[in-house]
C-alpha cells in the first residue's frame, strides 16, 4: 500500500546513544529529524554481485534512488534483527530464519536521515519478489560497478546507501 495510505507507522525515538526515549509517529520523527533507528541487509549472489533496489517514486525519502537490496525502519518495540528479518520477506519475499550477519554500525547523522542503522550481509541468489509499493525493480552489480557509479553518478544513490558504501570501502570490503 503506498505509504500516504497506511496505518501510522510508530518508531522508538532514541537518543545520542541509540536508548529509547520516547515513541512518536513517522511523520514526526521524519518532520522533526529525531534520531531513530534502521536496518539495511546487503543480499549478494555466488558470484560476488550485490543485488541494489530502485526505491519505488512514492517513497517519502530518496524517491528514485539506488538503495541497499533491503532497508526499512525499525518498528516500536522491535530490535534490529527482527526488523532485518521482516524486511527481507517485506520488501524482496525472501524468508529467513535467523538475523543475518551484521557488518557495519552507522550512527545517527544527516546522510542516514538520522537514523542509527545497522547494515547485515545475507547471501541469496532469487528471483526475488519485489514489494512494488517499496521497490520499483531491482538489479545485480558487480562491486567495482557499484563504486564507479557511485563516484560518477552520486545523486542516483540514496544517501545513506553512499555512505555504507564508502564504510565498507574503507574496511576493505568493497572496491575502491
Amino acid at each position: 500500500m503506498p505509504e500516504s495510505k497506511r496505518a501510522e507507522e510508530w518508531f522508538d525515538v532514541v537518543d545520542e546513544k541509540d536508548a529509547v526515549v520516547s515513541r512518536a509517529t513517522r511523520r514526526e520523527v521524519h518532520a522533526h529529524g529525531l534520531r531513530h533507528r534502521a536496518v539495511h541487509v546487503l543480499v549478494f549472489n555466488r558470484a560476488g554481485e550485490l543485488f541494489l533496489q530502485k526505491r519505488s517514486s512514492s517513497k517519502d525519502t530518496a524517491p528514485g534512488a539506488w538503495d541497499s537490496s533491503v532497508s526499512g525502519h525499525v518498528d516500536a518495540g522491535e530490535d534490529y534483527d527482527a526488523c532485518a528479518v521482516r524486511e527481507l520477506r517485506e520488501e524482496i519475499g525472501l524468508h529467513v530464519a535467523l538475523a543475518p550477519r551484521r557488518r557495519l554500525r552507522l550512527p545517527a547523522c544527516p546522510e542516514t536521515g538520522h537514523e542509527f542503522v545497522w547494515v547485515y550481509r545475507q547471501e541469496a541468489e532469487g528471483p526475488f519478489s519485489l514489494h512494488p509499493e517499496e521497490i520499483e525493480r531491482g538489479a545485480w552489480f558487480a562491486p567495482a560497478e557499484i563504486t564507479r557509479l557511485v563516484r560518477q553518478r552520486p545523486a542516483e544513490f540514496a544517501s545513506s546507501f553512499r555512505l555504507i558504501w564508502q564504510k565498507l570501502r574503507e574496511r576493505g570490503e568493497a572496491p575502491k
